[in-house]
């Protein structure tokens, strides 16, 4: 028998998203909503508690407190430094075995993971409770990849694989073999803005988003939903090109429409690490 399920939320539409599955299965769910990430609508008419990232023993007591026994990680958050942080001693007890200043997202991540588990919590991948929602391989639409869109996906993925390798990002953005942008830190959505301004005349890009080589994907799985779409069309792009069978499509009828709407293809693709 499944215990309570936490639901640790940050920004995007995915945490809402959970919810919203949760509900409709008849799960019991607690949100604790982290502050400066999480968004007002994601906690409306749920259980739920603020806390700021670095509270850990706050947190930790919060969830305990709610009868939490199962955890899913969801949702975007921006990496603060050490000092916007103000780790509790919980935090940075954690963060001086890991070292925080030197370690990548994805490491980070998973230690945060590892500590969780080690707390007694059973923690879930968002896939487990989203059931379908994983890309398959091939166009999710009526628009397929042009031919000369092939090159740039490839090209894409080369470029995807070495920001993976470096935990880096996810994502790249290649128009006619250039590199337009790559994501950092900043995330998803301001590298597709970024790449508004950076287009070329002809044949739009690729956004092309892929997991991490080893990464932790129970906590930071790719995701795309139609706001990303929606960034696409505005940068002028051909398509989205993503990994089949590890990223997160949510809300997939309307990204299908908005797709098609936009004439832009999304496709699930498949790779192999070098």
């Amino acid at each position: 028998m499944t215990g309570r399920l936490g639901i640790v939320a940050g920004g995007g539409r995915l945490p809402q998203r959970l919810v919203e599955s949760c509900r409709a299965a008849g799960r019991d769910i607690f949100v604790l909503a982290l502050e400066g990430a999480a968004e007002p609508e994601t906690v409306r008419g749920v259980p739920h508690a603020w806390c700021r990232m670095g509270a850990a023993v706050k947190g930790l007591s919060v969830l305990r407190e709610n009868n939490v026994t199962e955890l899913v990680l969801a949702g975007s958050v921006q990496r603060p430094s050490l000092s916007t942080l103000r780790p509790d001693w919980r935090a940075a007890k954690l963060f001086a075995r890991i070292g925080y200043r030197a370690i990548g997202d994805d490491g980070l991540l998973s230690a945060i993971i590892r500590e969780l588990e080690q707390e007694g919590f059973r923690v879930l991948g968002v896939d487990q409770l989203l059931e379908g929602e994983l890309a398959a391989e091939g166009p999710l639409g009526a628009v397929k990849p042009n031919p000369q869109s092939e090159p740039d996906i490839k090209h894409g993925l080369r470029i995807a694989c070495a920001l993976g390798d470096l935990d880096i990002g996810q994502a790249a953005v290649v128009q006619q073999g250039l590199v337009l942008g790559v994501e950092a830190i900043e995330g998803t959505d301001e590298l597709l803005r970024r790449c508004t301004t950076l287009r070329r005349e002809g044949l739009g890009g690729v956004l092309v988003k892929i997991a991490k080589p080893g990464q932790e994907r129970r906590a930071d799985r790719p995701t795309i939903g139609p706001r990303t779409v929606a960034l696409a069309a505005e940068a002028g792009l051909a398509g989205i090109a993503v990994e089949a069978g590890a990223t997160v499509v949510l809300d997939r009828d309307e990204v299908i429409g908005a797709a098609d709407r936009e004439g832009l293809f999304v496709v699930g693709v498949r790779h192999s690490w070098p």
